[in-house]
């Protein structure tokens, strides 16, 4: 079967031969993958492609280790989802990684404190979500900054409610759109979508709260704001709503926690699986171990069942908090 690719492919592969640096090169990469076609066609192509981008992001790791140049670098996902902070200088976005997990950034009160990708896990219930703060978006940011947003399973724009938010959340709409990153919301995106961009859920969080002690400029905010994402007024340095934005973290992820358990035993309610929401039975027991799918002949739920122990077929849809007892 022909790939038949679209000529938006062929203008990003000249940007790839084209590239100077490691990270322009993954950009174009990203950008033919994005574009190609799902089918049988592209399959080798698209295997091919990964194992470039795979082999370019082994690259950007290594050399950052080494002490490399800014725009090398790269963060490996980690927990349950990676959510990648996106908005312009001195807005708190160190301050809110600080707050929301345990990791130490610098801080001040000054703009461009963030010079390379910092990380902390956000612990929500029984997982942990990472949270990766990066250099400003301005026109000038280093290309690797747009590679961790297109890459992260979640974006959190972070403006600030004492300054001018609706002017920093339109600006950093439109330098991301510049990098072909659309910004879509809970429902997912809206009408049909250019080739060659990647559609990302994000959430604005409106820091600095705790200047806004009525929450009037908040609201002020929402109604000129017309961009369709959920919005959350909070408070990094007083903690204020920080539980709620975890929460909507979690759910904008669109994930789901499963509990494996051996027949006859308990589920260890500490340690879920993590799937994607609309995970079927068949892909919890890939996760789990490839050799399982293939002898896997049916399983037990409880949880979204229509009652405790219900046997189904690999092809069921799990929901969160089901327990699944599979048999090989």
């Amino acid at each position: 079967m022909p790939a038949n690719l679209p000529p938006e492919y062929f203008a990003a592969e000249k940007r790839f031969r084209e590239a100077k640096t490691p990270a322009e090169k993954v950009a174009a990469l990203e950008t033919m993958l994005a574009i190609m076609p799902h089918h049988k066609g592209t399959d080798k192509l698209r295997a091919l492609l990964r194992r470039k981008l795979a082999k370019l992001r082994e690259e950007q790791e290594s050399r950052r280790g080494k002490g490399a140049r800014g725009d090398l670098y790269s963060v490996r996902k980690e927990g349950a989802g990676q959510v990648a902070m996106a908005g312009p200088p001195n807005v708190g976005k160190s301050q809110l990684l600080a707050s929301l997990t345990k990791a130490n950034p610098e801080i001040g009160d000054y703009p461009f404190t963030t010079q390379r990708p910092q990380a902390g896990m956000i612990p929500f219930e029984n997982v942990k979500i990472q949270l990766v703060d990066l250099p400003p978006v301005t026109e000038h940011t280093d290309p690797w900054v747009f590679s961790v947003l297109r890459n992260a399973d979640l974006l959190l724009l972070v403006v600030d409610i004492s300054a001018d938010p609706l002017g920093e959340l339109d600006l950093t709409k439109d330098l991301l759109l510049k990098q072909r990153i659309v910004l879509v919301g809970e429902g997912g995106p809206d009408g049909h979508l250019q080739p060659g961009t990647f559609p990302k859920r994000a959430i604005v969080a409106v820091n600095k709260g705790d200047l806004d002690p009525g929450g009037e400029d908040f609201e002020a905010f929402r109604e000129l704001c017309h961009e369709g994402l959920p919005m959350i007024e909070v408070s990094a340095k007083g903690g204020h709503n920080l539980e709620e934005l975890k929460r909507k973290i979690f759910f904008m992820l669109e994930i789901i926690r499963v509990y494996p358990k051996p027949p006859g035993k308990e589920p260890d309610r500490d340690n879920p699986v993590v799937l994607k929401k609309g995970s079927t039975v068949e892909e919890l027991a890939e996760e789990i171990h490839k050799d399982f799918v293939e002898k896997l002949r049916y399983a037990r739920i409880w949880g979204s069942a229509k009652f405790d122990g219900q046997r189904v077929h690999k092809d069921y849809v799990l929901q969160d908090g089901d327990v699944v007892e599979l048999h090989l």
